[in-house]
């Protein structure tokens, strides 16, 4: 199993609070690398794709969650 199948996993099991908490964390943290970016502190330049990609993927994920029980609400 690969990292982002095991990560996806993980993401999987939190129930919505926990996913949209995670949201929040990861776009605190992408502000804290623009702003290091910005000020020529940042080392990773990668990190900030990375941590734009799994707010994605949470963001996807809560879609999805959504999406299914307007699907069986109708």
């Amino acid at each position: 199993m690969s990292k982002h199948q095991e990560e996806l996993q993980l993401l999987r099991e939190q129930d919505d609070l926990g996913l949209e908490q995670l949201v929040g964390e990861r776009r605190q943290e992408l502000l804290q690398l623009r702003l290091q970016r910005a000020t020529g502190q940042l080392e990773q330049h990668r990190r900030i794709r990375e941590v734009r990609r799994g707010i994605a993927r949470v963001e996807t994920l809560l879609r999805a969650r959504r999406l299914t029980d307007l699907a069986e609400e109708g």
